[in-house]
């Protein structure tokens, strides 16, 4: 984390500069696979959203239900959890909705070593994650990796989580919300704000100066309208499973659409309510085996 510690000040949320540092803090930590082959196309690469992008649902939720079941936290804590992926698969996203997850979920971690996190995350993935990825998105994912390019996540997700992501698909690597750390654990507080919206924007220009990409030439996915200056940013926009905003917008200035939603209409979203119902039961059955917070990190 040495490359952060010059970033760790308390910007105004007003002027836009957490954004910037949100954006900074994520390109900085930003890890390319090791195993990964140089790529032949060095000035262009593609830039993929995670949240009902690539994966079906929020991967935050998928996040606090295996961190439930290591018994980090209550069932009651799992079931706000449960309510608010029905929501989003609803309703999509919302910055406030969004930020609360994020904000909830690092209360969960603080105290903790960031090894056993990250430890973790790679358990959490194959089990809850793996099966929930669009094949549709994957597969474009690997087109643009076989064809010489560079293939990062952008998410709010923690950057531990998104990496793990990444390194599962054999992707380039992955941009983040990225914690502050002291002496490798979790303090519970964030450097900037969630890489949500124009943070994901300025971590994507902070990595394409840092590898010499050339923006006009890059592609950018997303399934929000919160991330419109991300795909606003690139010379290839295109919407996944878009929300009925991103789609409208997406029409209008004639982006492409790509829907893998099975039986759904490209303007259409969420999930029937009797699902919803389903899904919030499934997570509250889940967590009730879960009887009392034996988590010992401090708020």
């Amino acid at each position: 984390m040495a490359p952060l510690r010059g970033l760790l000040r308390r910007p105004s949320r007003n002027d836009g500069v957490s954004a910037v540092l949100a954006g900074a803090a994520s390109a900085a930590a930003a890890e390319v696979e090791a195993d990964l082959a140089a790529p032949v196309d060095r000035t262009a690469a593609a830039f993929f959203d995670v949240d009902n992008t690539v994966m079906q649902g929020a991967s935050i939720y998928y996040f606090a239900k295996g961190l439930a079941a290591r018994k980090f936290f209550t069932s009651t804590d799992l079931a706000r959890f449960a309510w608010r992926e029905v929501r989003f698969r609803v309703s999509g996203e919302s910055v406030q909705h969004m930020a609360k997850a994020r904000e909830a979920a690092l209360a969960f971690v603080a105290g903790h070593d960031v090894e056993e996190v990250v430890a973790l995350c790679e358990g959490i993935y194959d089990e809850m994650m793996a099966e929930r990825i669009w094949s549709g998105t994957r597969a474009l994912a690997e087109q643009h990796l076989a064809s010489g390019q560079r293939v990062w996540l952008v998410t709010a997700t923690p950057v531990e989580l998104a990496r793990i992501i990444s390194s599962r698909l054999t992707l380039t690597g992955a941009l983040g919300t990225v914690s502050e750390v002291e002496n490798g654990i979790y303090t519970g507080r964030l450097i900037g704000e969630p890489l949500h919206g124009p943070a994901k924007a300025e971590a994507i220009r902070a990595l394409a100066e840092r590898e010499g990409l050339e923006l006009a030439r890059c592609s950018a996915y997303s399934d929000s309208m919160n991330d419109l200056p991300m795909l606003e940013l690139v010379g290839h926009p295109t919407a996944i499973n878009p929300d009925p905003d991103l789609a409208a917008e997406a029409r209008r200035r004639e982006w492409p659409i790509r829907d893998y939603r099975t039986g759904r209409k490209v303007a259409r979203i969420g999930i029937p309510a009797a699902a919803g119902v389903g899904a919030l039961s499934g997570a509250a059955a889940a967590a009730v085996t879960i009887t009392r917070r034996t988590r010992s990190a401090t708020r």
